[in-house]
C-alpha cells in the first residue's frame, strides 16, 4: 500500500510540476533541492509514473535510472522507495551495484552506482528501454559522475534526444550544471527549514593541519569530547563525522560504551556490513539514544532518523595523485564550505537541531566553496579507458564541466598504452575493451587478465579482490599474509572479499586473453603458461609469490629491489620504506601494492606489499627495461658502462672499453657546468689575471670582449677548449689543459683588438716612485693597491679603459689606510686625518703637508 501521508509530505513535490514541463520540453533539468525534500525518493517515483501526486493513482510509465555516487546510498535509496510504495525491494524498484543487483520483472525505478551506468553506457550506448536518467548529488564532482553526464550528454545529441536527463543535488553550481545540460532549466525546491543552530567548537589548544592519511590524534580526542558534550547539552541522536574508517574506530575507542549516557555507539561507512547500514537508517526501535560515527558517505542521500545534532570534524577524504612518482592515495582534506552545509543539515532534517563545529568561526570563511572536482585531482587512467572505449580517447569532445589536467592525462595514456589497454595513437584495443568491462581500475585489469593465465583465475581473483579494497591495517602489510586471513576471516571485509573475488572470477574470459601471460611488454611466463580455470599451471606455486606476481602485474613501476635496512628503490625511482615491525623486510623484492608519501617525507611508506624474485620483476615490468651503453659524469669524473637496467634499479654493468667520444665529451661538459671550469682546467696565477682581465673588459666594453663567466665558457667550449677537450676522456686530461693559452682563443684577433689589452687593461701601472704596481681586475672595479708615498705628486686617478681603478692606500707596512676613487679630494680632504694617524708610527717615512708637490718614494727620509 502506498504511504501517501508520506508522499504528500515531502516538499520537493512542489518542483514537480516545473520538473516535468522541463522534462517535456527540453529533456534536461537541474533539480536543486535541500537534504530531506524528497529529490531521491519521491521524483523519481513521480517520473516513473508510479505515484500521481494528484492522487489520481498511477500515471503513464516510464523507465527510471537513479545514478547515486556510493553503493550505500544506491542500495538505501531503492529501500526508502520500495517502502513508500508499500513493496519489496526488487519488485517497482530495484537497485545494481557493483557484486550484487536486486531487480524483477516489474522493475521500472533501477537505483545504480555511477559506476554500474558506466559499464551499462559502454554495452548499450543507446541505453534501450531506459526513459529517464536522474544523476542525484552531482554537487560532489565524482568523476564517474561527471563521465557518466557527459556520456549521456552525448547520447542525447547523437543517438536519442528523447532521452530525459536531471541533474539532482542539495548543493551544488546550479548555473555551471544548467550550461552543460545546454542551458536547461533550474528546477528548485523549497525545503521545511527548521532552526539549526551552529556551535563553534575548536579544541583548547592547536592540532596539527593533516597530511596524507594522517589525523593529528589530538583532535581525534577533542572530538570525542564535543560528542560528549553535545549528548549532555542536546536531545536526539548524534550523527559525527569523520574522515576515514580508521579515525571511526579511534573515536569509538574513545567514546567506549557510553553507558553513562545511556547511548549505543553505531559505525556507518561504505566498508561495513549491510545489516550494519540498514540498522543505522531504519532508527532506533527501543528509544536509546545513538551516536552514528560516519564518513562522507552519510552527507547525502541518507537520512539518519533520529538525528538532532550533527558534530563535524571538518575533515574530509579526497583522491590525490601524484604522476611523477606513480602514487595515488586518498588523502585528509579540510572539508569544503558545501560539505559542511550538507553535513550540518543532517541534524534539522525532521526537527530544530544543532551543529558542533570543530573549528574556529574565523577558519570557516577560508574554506574551499566546493570540494576539488575529482577529474582535476585523482589518476585519470579509469577515465582515460572509458574516453577511448567510448571513441574519443583525448576527451576533447566529451561535455565536462572541468577539462582533465593535460599532463594528468597524459601519464594515464602512458599507463593505459604500457598495459595493451589502448595502442600507440589511443585507441582501444580488444584487450583494453576487456578490461573496462570488468569494473576494476585498469591495473588490476591487466594483473586479473595476465595474472590468471599465470596463476590461475581462482588465485589472481582472490588477490586482484585484495588489492581492490585495500584490507584492513589489523592484517598487516605482507599481502600474502593479509589474503590468507582474508581467507579464514569472518569479519565484515573478509565476507566482502570474497564475494568480490566470486564476481572477478566469474567475470574473466573463458579463453585465454590474446594479450598473453607476463605481458606488459611480455615475453612469456615465467612461472609457465596457464589457462584461467583456477586451476592453471600457477597450482603449484606457493601463495607469497602468486600474491607478488598479481601485484607486480598491477603495479609494475612499483617494483622494488631492497637498499638495506629495510629500505627499497622502486623502478619508478622513488624510495621506499617498510616499518621497523614489518617481516618483509629481509625480502631482496618486493610488488609494492599500497604505499604513500607525506610531504615531508624523502621516500615512500610502504602499507601492502609482496615478496617476488627477480624474474617477476623483470617479467612485469618488462616496459621498464632498458639495456644500453651510459657515459656520465659521476662522482668528480666520467664514467662508461653497459648497464641493463628495470626503470631506476640498476641489475648489471660492466666497463665500457671504446665508448662512443661524443658521449665523452658530453660527459666531460656536464663535469665542467657542475663543478665549473675553475675546478677543473689548469688555471696558473696569469691564466686567472687574464679571465679577470678580460671580464673586466667585457664589462666595460663589451663586444669584441669576450664574455668568460662560466656559462658563457661553457657555451662556447668549441671555441676555447678544442681540439684538447675532444681528445680528453677522463678529468685527469682537463686537468692538463692550460686554462691561460685555451683563453687566448677567445680574444678579438680578427677585429684587431687583441693587440690592445695591454693598453687598455695593463697587468700593471707605474706610479710616480718608478714601481710597477700590479692592477687586480677580479671585483666589479679594477683596485690599485700601492703605499701612499710611492703617489706622492700624482693628483689624478689612474685609469684603465677609461675606467677610474679604485685605489687601496697602504701605509708603509702594507696595511690598508685608506681607500679612494677619487685621489685629488682624498689629498685635499682625506690626507690630513691619516697622516696625523701614521707619522707617529711611522717617523722614519715622509710626511709632507702637501703630498702633491712631495716627490714620490719608496725609501725612507733622507738621512741628510
Amino acid at each position: 500500500m502506498i504511504r501517501d501521508d508520506v508522499l504528500g509530505s515531502l516538499p520537493v513535490r512542489t518542483a514537480l510540476p516545473a520538473l516535468e514541463a522541463a522534462l517535456d520540453g527540453p529533456g534536461c533539468a537541474v533539480l536543486c533541492a535541500p537534504p530531506g525534500t524528497g529529490k531521491t525518493t519521491l521524483v523519481p517515483l513521480v517520473l516513473a509514473g508510479l505515484v500521481r501526486l494528484d492522487g489520481a493513482g498511477e500515471g503513464p510509465r516510464r523507465r527510471v535510472i537513479v545514478a547515486e555516487p556510493r553503493r550505500i546510498a544506491a542500495r538505501a535509496a531503492a529501500r526508502r522507495m520500495a517502502w513508500l510504495l508499500g513493496e519489496r525491494v526488487g519488485g517497482s524498484v530495484g537497485f545494481t551495484v557493483r557484486g550484487e543487483r536486486v531487480v524483477g520483472r516489474d522493475t521500472v525505478v533501477e537505483v545504480v552506482t555511477t559506476g554500474v551506468l558506466l559499464q551499462r553506457l559502454q554495452r548499450d550506448q543507446e541505453l534501450g528501454g531506459v526513459d529517464v536518467v536522474i544523476i542525484d548529488e552531482c554537487h560532489e564532482r565524482h568523476l564517474d559522475a561527471d563521465t557518466v553526464a557527459a556520456f549521456l550528454l552525448d547520447v542525447r545529441a547523437t543517438l536519442r534526444p528523447e532521452l530525459r536527463l536531471v541533474a539532482a543535488s542539495a548543493t551544488t553550481d546550479a548555473e555551471g550544471w544548467a550550461r552543460l545540460l545546454g542551458d536547461a532549466p533550474v528546477v528548485e525546491a523549497r525545503g521545511v527549514t527548521h532552526p539549526l543552530e551552529v556551535v563553534w567548537a575548536p579544541p583548547a589548544r592547536p592540532v596539527r593541519p593533516p597530511h596524507g592519511m594522517r589525523v593529528d590524534p589530538a583532535l581525534l580526542t577533542h572530538v570525542a569530547a564535543v560528542v560528549r558534550r553535545a549528548l549532555a547539552e542536546r536531545a536526539g541522536d548524534v550523527l559525527v563525522f569523520l574522515p576515514g574508517v580508521g579515525e571511526i574506530g579511534r573515536v569509538a575507542g574513545q567514546l567506549g560504551s557510553l553507558d553513562d549516557l545511556g547511548a549505543e555507539v553505531l559505525q556507518v561507512h561504505g566498508r561495513a556490513p549491510a545489516e550494519v547500514q540498514d540498522a543505522v537508517l531504519a532508527g532506533s526501535g527501543d528509544g536509546n539514544r545513538r551516536v552514528v560515527l560516519a564518513t562522507s558517505v552519510a552527507e547525502s542521500s541518507l537520512t539518519v532518523p533520529g538525528v538532532r545534532v550533527v558534530v563535524d570534524s571538518g575533515l574530509a577524504r579526497e583522491p590525490r595523485t601524484d604522476h611523477a612518482r606513480g602514487l595515488s592515495a586518498l588523502t585528509t582534506v579540510r572539508a569544503s564550505q558545501a560539505a559542511s552545509r550538507q553535513r550540518a543539515g543532517r541534524a534539522g532534517r525532521e526537527a530544530p537541531g544543532a551543529v558542533y563545529r570543530c573549528w574556529d568561526q574565523a577558519e570557516d570563511a577560508r574554506l574551499a566553496r566546493f570540494p576539488a572536482p575529482e577529474i582535476k585531482v585523482a589518476d585519470l587512467a579509469a577515465f582515460a579507458l572509458q574516453a577511448a572505449c567510448w571513441g574519443d580517447p583525448d576527451a576533447s569532445g566529451l561535455a565536462l564541466l572541468d577539462a582533465p589536467p593535460a599532463g594528468a592525462l597524459a601519464a594515464a595514456r602512458t599507463v593505459l598504452t604500457a598495459i595493451g589497454a589502448v595502442d600507440a595513437a589511443g585507441r582501444v584495443t580488444d584487450r583494453g575493451v576487456r578490461m573496462s568491462r570488468l569494473g576494476l581500475h585498469p591495473r588490476l585489469a591487466r594483473a586479473l587478465l595476465d595474472g590468471a593465465r599465470e596463476v590461475g583465475a581462482r588465485r589472481a581473483a582472490e588477490v586482484v579482490a585484495l588489492l581492490s579494497e585495500e584490507p584492513p591495517r589489523a592484517y598487516g602489510d605482507d599481502l600474502a599474509a593479509a589474503w590468507r586471513t582474508a581467507k579464514r576471516g569472518g569479519d565484515g571485509y573478509a565476507a566482502r572479499w570474497r564475494q568480490e573475488a566470486r564476481r572477478l572470477a566469474s567475470a574473466l574470459p573463458r579463453s585465454p586473453d590474446g594479450a598473453g601471460g607476463r605481458t606488459g611488454g611480455g615475453d612469456g611466463g615465467a612461472h609457465g603458461g596457464g589457462d584461467n580455470s583456477g586451476a592453471g599451471s600457477g597450482a603449484g606455486l606457493p601463495d607469497d609469490l602468486v600474491a607478488g606476481v598479481v601485484a607486480a602485474y598491477a603495479f609494475p613501476e612499483r617494483v622494488a629491489r631492497a637498499r638495506g635496512g629495510g629500505a627499497f628503490l622502486m623502478v619508478s625511482g622513488t624510495g621506499a620504506e617498510l616499518g621497523d615491525g614489518s617481516g618483509l623486510r629481509s625480502a631482496p623484492w618486493l610488488a609494492v601494492a599500497v604505499a604513500d608519501r607525506p610531504a615531508t617525507a624523502a621516500s615512500a611508506r610502504v602499507r601492502l606489499a609482496a615478496v617476488i624474485d627477480e624474474d617477476t620483476a623483470r617479467t612485469a615490468a618488462a616496459q621498464l627495461r632498458l639495456s644500453g651503453e651510459e657515459v656520465h659524469w659521476e662522482d668528480g669524473d666520467v664514467v662508461a658502462r653497459e648497464v641493463r637496467r628495470l626503470g631506476a634499479v640498476e641489475l648489471s654493468a660492466r666497463p665500457l672499453r671504446k665508448p662512443d667520444p661524443a658521449r665523452v665529451r658530453a660527459a666531460l661538459l656536464d663535469g665542467l657546468r657542475r663543478e665549473g671550469p675553475g675546478a677543473l682546467l689548469r688555471w696558473t696565477r696569469d691564466a686567472e689575471a687574464l679571465r679577470e682581465r678580460l671580464g673586466f673588459l667585457y664589462r666595460a666594453l663589451g663586444a669584441p670582449w669576450p664574455d668568460v663567466s662560466d656559462a658563457a665558457l661553457l657555451d662556447n667550449a668549441d671555441d676555447w677548449l678544442e681540439p684538447e677537450l675532444s681528445k680528453a676522456r677522463r678529468r685527469a686530461d682537463l686537468a692538463r689543459i692550460e686554462a691561460g693559452q685555451a683563453l687566448r682563443r677567445l680574444l678579438p684577433w680578427s677585429s684587431g683588438q687583441a693587440g690592445r689589452l695591454d693598453e687598455l687593461a695593463p697587468e700593471r701601472i707605474q706610479v710616480p716612485s718608478g714601481s710597477r704596481v700590479r692592477v687586480d681586475y677580479g671585483g666589479e672595479q679594477p683596485v690599485l693597491a700601492v703605499k701612499l708615498q710611492e703617489l706622492f705628486g700624482l693628483t689624478a686617478t689612474p685609469t684603465v679603459a677609461g675606467v677610474p681603478v679604485l685605489v687601496h692606500l697602504l701605509s708603509p707596512a702594507g696595511r690598508p689606510a685608506a681607500v679612494t676613487a677619487d685621489l685629488a679630494s682624498f689629498w685635499r680632504d682625506g690626507y690630513r686625518a691619516v697622516r696625523a694617524e701614521l707619522r707617529g708610527r711611522y717617523p722614519r717615512h715622509p710626511w709632507p703637508e702637501d703630498p702633491t708637490e712631495a716627490v714620490a718614494t719608496r725609501r725612507l727620509k733622507d738621512r741628510r
